[in-house]
């Protein structure tokens, strides 16, 4: 009976450990998340928009985006 009550508490203290193993996981995974949801905030927010070929306007002395068509 002994080893009955021993393999039940091994059972109960594996199963806690799972349990907060992935406790642990899943809150790792949430905070990795909203790390790169802000890195992509601020990647968005600041990264210069690629305007293609660009054109030397000689009236207002700047370049400007070449125009399509």
């Amino acid at each position: 009976m002994p080893q009955v009550i021993v393999l039940l508490l091994a059972g109960v203290g594996l199963y806690a450990g799972y349990r907060w193993v992935m406790r642990e996981v899943r809150r790792a995974m949430v905070a990795a998340q909203e790390a790169e949801e802000q890195l992509r905030r601020r990647a968005e927010a600041g990264a210069p928009r690629d305007l293609g070929k660009l054109e030397w306007d000689e009236e207002a002395r700047v370049y400007r985006p070449a125009k399509r068509g």
